[in-house]
This record gives structure tokens, C-alpha cells and sequence, in this order.
């Protein structure tokens, strides 16, 4: 689906928890998210750091965004 959005002209970051999977599927914007039984979140945080940790993730995912890519590249 990432592929086929990108090459709409729609520019697509994935947000995933197996990176290597992101890789060999051909998505070009990478973003690794926390674990897979919660890829956006992490139960054992307070609310507040829970929050922290999202916001953080969205912030990198729309800065992914806003680069332009010529090849796979995964934003740590």
C-alpha cells in the first residue's frame, strides 16, 4: 500500500515495529515504532511520558514527510 501511494504522488511514511519487513517491502519513508504488541505506545510509561514518547513518534513521521527520498531511508 505504501508503494502504490507514493507512486500516486502522495508522500507515505511507515510506521512499523519489523523494519527489515518495511525494507523488503519497498516503502521508502521508515520510521521504527516501539514494539510490536504496541507499536505507538508503551504501557509501562505514566500517561505523561506515554504522551511524550507519541508525540515524539508523530513529530518524526511528519518530518519524514517533508524530505524528499531518492531510495529507502529509515528516520531513527
Amino acid at each position: 500500500m505504501v508503494k502504490e501511494l507514493e507512486r500516486a504522488g502522495l508522500p507515505t511514511v511507515h510506521v512499523c515495529t519489523i523494519v527489515p519487513i518495511s525494507l523488503t517491502v519497498g516503502a521508502n519513508r521508515i520510521v521504527p515504532a516501539v514494539a510490536i504488541p504496541h507499536p505507538l505506545g508503551n504501557p509501562a510509561l505514566t500517561k505523561e511520558q506515554e504522551k511524550e514518547l507519541r508525540r515524539k513518534l508523530v513529530l518524526k513521521a511528519l518530518n519524514a514527510l517533508t524530505v524528499d527520498v531518492d531510495r529507502q531511508t529509515v528516520f531513527e
